[in-house]
This record gives C-alpha cells, sequence and structure tokens, in this order.
C-alpha cells in the first residue's frame, strides 16, 4: 500500500501545471512573470491612446487596465490571451536588458513585443503567402524582425527563418542596449544590432526606458518563461565596443 500511495504521488507531481514556485529564472535573470497570477502585468494597447487626450485618453487608461483580466488569465503556467483585448505591459520600465521569453501562437495570429513600449519584435505566421498589394508585410521571412522599421533599413526583415512548426514553442533572446537591438529565435540570430526606430516619433531617439508590451492581435498567443537580465553601463560599453555598428 505505500509503494503504491508513493507511485501516486509521484504521478500527481509529474502532471501538476507549473506554479511560481516551478518559475526559475536563468542565473543573472529574475522572472517577470510568476506562472501563477497577472502580478506586475496591466492591460493597455497604446495604439488606441495615441490621439486622445486629457480626459478621454484618462477615461481609456482607465477601460483597458479593468478589462485586462477579461482577455488574459492563466493557464498551466502560462499567460494567455485568445486574440483580444488591451496588450499586457510590465509595470515596470526597463532601459538596456537582455530578455528571454517562449511563445506558442496559431495559424494567421500577428503578434510581437514591444520594447520601452515601442514596435516591434514582430511573430508572424511563417506559412502565409506573400502578398504583393501589402509589400510591407513579409511573414514568409519568419518571426523576429523589427517590424516597425522603415522599410529596408537593417533589423526590418529577420536574416533567417528560424520559427518553429505551430504547436511548438518558440524562444526568443532579445539584447537591447540604446536603441540596438539584437535578436536570436530558437538559437538563431535574426537580427544582428540593428537600430529600433522610434515609432512614435522617427525624429526622436528610442526612449531611455519603457515597458515591456506583449502585443495580441489576431490569434491565440500563449507566453512562459520571461526573464530579463539588466545590463550595466560596463556590460554595455563591452558589448558595443565588440560589436561596431553597421
Amino acid at each position: 500500500m505505500k509503494i503504491l500511495t508513493f507511485v501516486a504521488t509521484l504521478c500527481l507531481l509529474a502532471s501538476a501545471p507549473l506554479g511560481a514556485a516551478d518559475v526559475k529564472p536563468p542565473p543573472g535573470f529574475r522572472a517577470l512573470f510568476n506562472g501563477k497570477d497577472l502580478a506586475g502585468w496591466f492591460g493597455l494597447n497604446p495604439h488606441s491612446l495615441a490621439k486622445l487626450q486629457g480626459e478621454k485618453k484618462t477615461a481609456k487608461v482607465a477601460q483597458e487596465r479593468a478589462d485586462f483580466t477579461k482577455h488574459w488569465s492563466v493557464e498551466n503556467g502560462e499567460l494567455v490571451n485568445p486574440g483580444t483585448g488591451p496588450y499586457a505591459n510590465t509595470t515596470e520600465e526597463f532601459g538596456d536588458i537582455e530578455l528571454l521569453i517562449d511563445y506558442k501562437t496559431v495559424a494567421k495570429a500577428d503578434s510581437g513585443i514591444y520594447l520601452r513600449g515601442t514596435p516591434q519584435v514582430q511573430i508572424w505566421d511563417k506559412n502565409q503567402a506573400y502578398d504583393p498589394k501589402k509589400a510591407d508585410r513579409k511573414p514568409h521571412l519568419g518571426s523576429g524582425g523589427l517590424f516597425n522599421n522603415t522599410a529596408g533599413a537593417p533589423g526590418r526583415d529577420p536574416l533567417v527563418v528560424a520559427d518553429k512548426p505551430f504547436g511548438d514553442w518558440n524562444s526568443f533572446r532579445i539584447r537591447q542596449i540604446g536603441a540596438r537591438t539584437w535578436v536570436w529565435l530558437n538559437g538563431q540570430l535574426v537580427v544582428d544590432g540593428a537600430v529600433m526606430e522610434n515609432y512614435w516619433d522617427r525624429k526622436l531617439p528610442l526612449p531611455a526606458k519603457g515597458p515591456i508590451m506583449l502585443q495580441t492581435h489576431g490569434g491565440e498567443i500563449r507566453w512562459r518563461n520571461i526573464f530579463v537580465r539588466e545590463i550595466g553601463a560596463d556590460e554595455a560599453r563591452r558589448i558595443l565596443a565588440a560589436s561596431p555598428a553597421k
């Protein structure tokens, strides 16, 4: 009986969903998502606020914060959105960082990761055919590019197609120092130190700090293992010195 009870306990443990205690960042990193609830995140779509001012803007911010839990949830240690509602924003703001994040999405979905509140490291359905009528959209080239850079600018399109098939988890490693951005998707370099442009005003530099935003747009997306490491000034100088601007 004791043996049967022990075996049953092991089975339960093996099948239990991930929880907060199971979120274990790599050395030097810390978790932005605890795998248990929405602590540290709130809802906001910056595009919906772009032309609003005063009381209308304040009311819209309050509405999207209130709507957050209607669209975002936690399942089995994963941050889940069906493709609707405001984006998930970190309550913290970040400057120079290294970000690790896994995602899994569905056919025809369109998503991305905003850095410093600025769009974006793009997530595509790579199986979508290229449409010459929408020449600025190239999902067939894969995910990870800085989609909101000017067409033809470095980093706009990824260097290689590194997306995994639907049903598999994809893993990003993103490093940003100043405006220069490196992106690895599933271990492959897809953006090599390109400057991320300030989408909101291209005449201005990228903000020094801002939130990380997880975009929802067009289909279910799931996120997990969201870890960040802040890069200090000395390390930033070493990296930039070893990676001259292209």
